[in-house]
């Protein structure tokens, strides 16, 4: 189980340090005024993609989770098949439509 988790969070930090990388390269220098590395606002712009990513694994994980039940019980009664498809599939439609949601939310710049 550990291998797996471990895979997510690399997965994730990859994601997360790709989309942090082409937010703030065009808009914000290295450094900011004082010559640190982050400005106020280099800064603050890491929100969006953290969030983004953060939805984007709950989304997953809740996908998932669906899934492996849904076979589990096909497994078990292969009779409702059907029913139980149809069920997954509107279940996994719905979490996909609020993680897309929060992906979108997640993008909007922070009012200053």
């Amino acid at each position: 189980m550990s291998g797996r988790i471990g895979s997510i969070v690399t997965l994730a930090v990859l994601v997360l340090g790709f989309t942090s990388v082409a937010f703030g390269a065009a808009e914000t220098p290295a450094a900011g005024p004082g010559g640190a590395l982050f400005s106020d606002v280099g800064a603050g712009r890491f929100g969006g993609p953290i969030g983004a990513g953060l939805v984007l694994i709950g989304g997953a994980a809740g996908i998932g989770r669906i899934a492996a039940s849904a076979c589990e019980n096909i497994a078990r009664q292969p009779e409702a098949g059907g029913r139980i498809f149809t069920s997954m599939i509107i279940t996994a439609a719905m979490i996909e439509g609020a993680t897309l949601f929060g992906v979108v939310v997640c993008y909007f710049p922070a009012s200053r």
